[in-house]
């Protein structure tokens, strides 16, 4: 009951859709004994939580609770447990019951890294056991397994109804450690036409990584950087504050001037709260912007909340091409409830480490638009969707996505034809590493 408590007052303070949910009225009890014999109804919290939750399916995909904030505050922290790659599990071809793996992103210095496993690499099984609809989260969830890489075979023919998914007879051991993930995953600067391209692919809005992306920044704009490509196909979201320095230092002349707002609900329509472009960071060092009026955004369905928020915050300023499929839908804000008078986390309950992190806000840009559920489409004629053989080298000037961006700025419209029409292949999705971990990202408050 101390803890449902806790919940309770929690939602009912915090909670954006608290207007939608009857139970968490001002009202709804006429007295202690109604209340009490309310949370005595619930066999957990986690059932009481759930309960409050306006729109599961639809509205509210994000909001959640845990019985551990400890490690829920590890990961906000980049800490994780893991083997260092992010995978899609597909359906194999022609089959009704098999799937396969594709790895698509492999952190450096990680289990998988050091194994020699790469972005593109095909498995069909685990510990030797073929991979089927029935089987996947089983054999993935364990802490250390035994990956049977495989290829694609086409049998040498151009039917395709005896393609399969085979051994390489390649076995690759991986177990998961503790790690601490650099969310700046790669840079680089590249000439096109005797102009200076700049690229970064951000995995993450961690909190104290602003102080890197501006050492980056001022490398770019020591070296004349005139176009810019910023690649957040697999970045979960992160921190407002952060995602705002970051817009800043994408332009600079916009010092002072409204990036985004959160709109809270009617209870706390006190806290809502602008956020302006700046030219300092919070320790007082001054940020290095490149000025640019036009940015290349690569996105896919894993770029969500503060990467959607960059976007949608950005665009009533800057021309903004965005390449790829559509983000995940999400520019709701969220904080960390904890269990004490205040609910932050001085003062904490030492009786239980339960912790929530309800959607709290949602987040509008100078102009009022948000993020629609369905996501932030792709620029007309930049539609590309990542073909699973088709992968490329992140950061090299011919994988596919990075390739559609320096054609535009090129202006090569048969260079950008040419990279549409490359690997056509694609296959039913089945499952996606970030399934294992649903708590990563959002768009968080301090």
């Amino acid at each position: 009951n101390e803890i449902n408590d806790f919940v309770w007052k929690g939602m009912n303070l915090f909670y954006l859709y608290k207007d939608d949910v009857p139970e968490l009225a001002d009202d709804r009890f006429s007295g202690n004994t109604e209340y009490a014999n309310y949370l005595n109804s619930f066999t957990s919290p986690f059932d009481l939580f759930e309960s409050l939750i306006y729109d599961r399916e639809t509205v509210d995909r994000f909001s959640w609770i845990v019985d551990d904030y400890l490690a829920l505050e590890q990961q906000f922290q980049g800490n994780t447990i893991t083997n260092g790659m992010e995978y899609a599990l597909f359906a194999a071809p022609n089959s009704s019951t098999e799937g396969f793996g594709v790895i698509r992103l492999v952190l450096p210095d990680s289990p998988a890294d050091n194994a020699g496993l790469k972005r593109g690499d095909i498995f069909y099984a685990i510990d030797d056991q073929r991979l089927t609809n029935n089987n996947l989260s089983t054999l993935l969830s364990q802490d250390a397994y035994t990956l049977n890489l495989g290829f694609y075979n086409t049998q040498n023919t151009t039917d395709t109804t005896d393609d399969s998914i085979d051994p390489l007879n390649e076995d690759i051991p991986v177990g998961k450690v503790q790690y601490t993930e650099d969310p700046i995953f790669n840079t680089q600067i590249i000439n096109v036409g005797g102009e200076n391209v700049g690229y970064l692919m951000y995995n993450g809005f961690t909190a104290g990584s602003e102080n890197e992306l501006n050492a980056i920044f001022g490398d770019f704009k020591s070296n004349n950087i005139q176009h810019l490509v910023l690649d957040l196909r697999y970045n979960p979201g992160g921190r407002v504050n952060v995602e705002t320095f970051l817009a800043s230092m994408i332009t600079g002349q916009y010092t002072g001037e409204l990036f985004q707002k959160l709109i809270y609900n009617s209870t706390l329509q006190s806290n809502n709260t602008d956020y302006n472009f700046t030219n300092k960071l919070d320790n007082g060092t001054s940020i290095n912007s490149l000025g640019l009026d036009k940015l290349y955004v690569l996105t896919t369905g894993q770029s969500a909340s503060a990467s959607e928020g960059l976007i949608n915050g950005l665009s009533p300023y800057i021309e903004i091409i965005q390449i790829g499929t559509n983000t995940t839908g999400k520019t709701q804000a969220s904080r960390t409830i904890y269990d004490s008078p205040n609910f932050e986390r001085s003062g904490a309950n030492p009786n239980h480490t339960y912790a929530m992190q309800p959607l709290i806000a949602n987040g509008v840009n100078k102009n009022d638009i948000t993020v629609p559920g369905s996501g932030l489409t792709p620029s007309i004629g930049f539609e590309y969707e990542e073909r699973p053989l088709n992968f490329g080298v992140l950061g090299d000037v011919d994988e596919p996505m990075l390739a559609l961006a320096l054609a535009d700025i090129e202006n090569s419209t048969s260079r950008a034809s040419e990279i549409k029409s490359k690997s056509t292949k694609t296959f039913k999705l089945l499952m996606d590493s970030n399934d294992f971990n649903p708590l990563e990202g959002g768009m968080i408050i301090d």
